[in-house]
């Protein structure tokens, strides 16, 4: 697949993954300048020219998206030395590592308010897993939709547990008992970014008693918020309700950057920038 293809594929789709571009090249190169390559974790789209310079590339990328380390990087590739080619050219390759949807949010509930609520979420570079044990609950349009799952909830237990780790749970389906079993298999977890409930406090309170008896600890149960949205909203239609929701979640996004350091690191810059000034990297290139 062509690099631009699989970018908008991967983009729409929120799978991390990385773009290399050839940035600058001196002598026998494999590629020229704006050559491009798009890597995942279990796939390569296009080519830099082959080689042990592309795997070196390839695993740059992959030690990035591995580590969920989203800064820019921008890598020297002197290729009769680091990667041992005999064309004995040299290459700055820049790699921006995306880290795919800014958050996984899985709702547990195709009703009224969870149909409100997808909707809302659609437009967001969120990764939404959208649950219901019962299939024939889901909008026709819903599979279409980018970023966005139907999957059949029948199996509580299973549902949770194919869960990717970090994920914001919100548990409103049509049925009390499924609700609890479901904030339960959550609880078991321990790993959830956050979990919220749809009712009111009384609801919360009748399933407190139960998930203690099934182990959970206070300082476990107090991860769970009931009733779910921002505080202070008011209003009980299924619109308002997801509004109130969506805006919680906004509350709850990691911010994903620091605000004083973007893109490469200064010290990165200035150490190219010196090389290029420097004698010897001037009569390099005229060879």
């Amino acid at each position: 697949m062509i690099w631009h293809d699989a970018l908008h594929r991967l983009q729409n789709a929120g799978t991390p993954h990385a773009l290399a571009t050839v940035v600058g090249a001196a002598g026998s190169t494999p590629r020229e300048p704006g050559a491009k390559m798009v890597i995942t974790a279990d796939e390569v789209h296009d080519t830099l020219g082959g080689g042990t310079f592309e795997f070196q590339v390839i695993d740059a990328a992959r030690q990035a998206l591995a580590g969920h380390d989203t800064t820019t990087r921008l890598e020297a590739f002197p290729l009769g030395g680091r990667s041992g080619q005999c064309c004995g050219g040299y290459v700055h390759v820049l790699i921006e590592i995306f880290a795919g949807a800014e958050m996984t949010v899985a709702v547990f509930g195709a009703g009224h308010v969870g149909q409100a609520l997808v909707q809302l979420l659609a437009p967001l570079p969120w990764r939404v897993l959208w649950h219901d044990s019962r299939p024939e609950s889901f909008p026709s349009d819903a599979a279409g939709q980018v970023r966005l799952e139907c999957r059949d909830s029948s199996d509580s237990a299973a549902s949770v547990t194919a869960l990717p780790p970090g994920s914001h749970a919100l548990v409103m389906t049509h049925d009390h008992a499924e609700d609890r079993v479901l904030v339960d298999a959550l609880l078991k977890r321990g790993d959830c970014a956050s979990i919220g409930l749809i009712g009111s406090q009384s609801k919360w309170a009748s399933f407190q008693r139960p998930l203690r008896e099934a182990g959970h600890t206070q300082a476990s149960l107090s991860q769970v918020r009931c009733p779910i949205g921002i505080a202070g909203a008011q209003g009980k239609r299924p619109y308002e309700i997801a509004l109130a929701v969506s805006a919680e979640l906004l509350t709850l996004k990691p911010s994903g950057e620091r605000p004083d350091q973007r893109g490469i690191e200064p010290r990165v810059l200035r150490k190219v920038f010196d090389a290029d000034r420097s004698p010897n990297s001037k009569l390099e290139n005229r060879k």
